[in-house]
């Protein structure tokens, strides 16, 4: 059976929605799969999930600053390549797939390529360098130069890059020299099946009329002070206090934004749950009115497409963004688009949302519709498999297996 090697640094699988799809449509399409990815709370070292062979390290937790940061990566690199050998061991692969951020990576792949001829597959979640102008905006130039060639060392090295939308895939041929062929567009969609407006919950609501919703990483890009702030200026001076908030996910700035929203006196409206099992998820999001993407504009949130969005779709959930160019390509008319980082406007669009139910129906419906229709997995999935079968020569893991 071919095998496949996944590496992932910035999440756990299968908590990593994107990486866990691409696991089992990998699983189903013959292939025998490896993961080597930080550990969850909780998880073993290793374990067999649903045939895919998960190989866990320590995360190591950044403290935000530079230093940490390459501290974390150099961490990372030698778990990754140590966990790398461990998997090896059962048989080489066929096929190594690194997914960023980081852009470290590359060297693994060039090792196997070298002993076991294995393919490189880069999959492109994250513009390193532009989240280091995201993070610090007044650093220096030196580490974003090596982000760069960290980058364009990466696409180089790929036999296949998979980009998540086409911004990302203007930048491996603009920017590192891929040829166009050789970089292919596999967006981060949605199950609909498993995402699906079920019945609401009304002591989710605490008490009130209305549920505001955010789901994702809480990292200083994410803008999830401004969906706290944004709420305060609801409560405070819209005067809105039918309305309660639940923010779901961690991060970097998770103990920051809770003593924001207690310093901002709003321990009665906004909730914060942590990372959350599927099914409280799936409960919040069938019960809420509004789900926010308070993603603010930078040079990485502008051309990045954000999961939190699609998933609101699918969940015909009506959205609130910041008027970011992928933004746009992903929620076309199902989102309201606010000026960016202007956080009166974003208060006030949530406010209005809440006093348009027509509307309120209408987007969620054109929202669920385009999941549907054009940004589900299954339609991604054709796409990601079609560049496995092509570094294989055409043939399906099944079929070689089977000749």
């Amino acid at each position: 059976m071919t095998r496949v090697l996944i590496i992932v640094q910035n999440l756990p699988v299968p908590f990593d929605r994107r990486v866990w799809l691409e696991c089992q449509a990998l699983v189903s399409d013959g292939y025998q799969v490896a993961v080597v990815c930080p550990k969850g709370k909780g998880d073993p070292a290793f374990e067999v999930v649903r045939e895919v062979e998960l190989y866990k390290y320590r995360p190591y937790a950044p403290g935000g600053s530079k230093l940490s940061f390459l501290t974390e990566y150099v961490y990372s690199f030698v778990a990754t390549a140590w966990l790398t050998l461990k998997a090896r061991r059962s048989g080489r692969f066929a096929v190594i797939q690194a997914c960023n951020p980081p852009d470290i990576f590359w060297p693994i792949a060039l090792a196997l390529k070298a002993f076991d001829r294995t393919r490189f597959v880069f999959d492109h979640h994250d513009l390193c360098p532009e989240l280091f102008r995201s993070r610090f905006p007044d650093g220096p130039a030196l580490p974003y130069r090596g982000l760069r060639t960290l980058e364009r060392r990466t696409h180089r090295t790929a036999d296949h890059v998979i980009s998540t939308n086409d911004s990302y895939r203007d930048v491996a041929i603009t920017r590192s020299g891929k040829l166009a062929a050789d970089v292919t567009v596999v967006r981060t969609g949605p199950d609909p099946e498993q995402l699906r407006r079920g019945e609401p919950s009304a002591d989710l609501r605490r008490g009130r009329r209305f549920l505001v919703a955010y789901i994702g990483v809480m990292g200083p890009q994410d803008g999830v002070d401004i969906a706290v702030r944004a709420a305060g200026i609801v409560v405070h001076e819209l005067g809105r206090d039918d309305i309660a908030f639940t923010l779901i996910g961690s991060g970097d700035c998770f103990r920051d934004l809770v003593a924001l929203r207690d310093e901002l006196g709003l321990a009665g409206h906004v909730e914060f749950t942590g990372r959350a099992p599927d099914e409280l998820v799936g409960r919040v999001m069938s019960t809420a009115d509004v789900g926010l993407s308070p993603d603010p504009k930078n040079p990485l949130n502008d051309v990045s497409t954000m999961n939190k969005t699609m998933e609101y779709m699918a969940f015909e959930l009506p959205v609130v963004a910041f008027d970011l160019r992928e933004t746009r390509v992903s929620a076309g008319d199902a989102a309201v688009y606010v000026t960016p980082n202007d956080v009166h406007e974003y208060a006030r669009a949530i406010v209005a949302l809440m006093d348009d139910e027509d509307g309120r129906v209408q987007m969620g419906k054109r929202g669920r519709a385009r999941v549907e229709r054009e940004l589900a997995w299954s339609h991604q999935r054709r796409a990601y498999l079609g560049v496995y079968r092509r570094l294989a020569g055409g043939r399906t893991a099944t079929d070689r297996t089977a000749g």
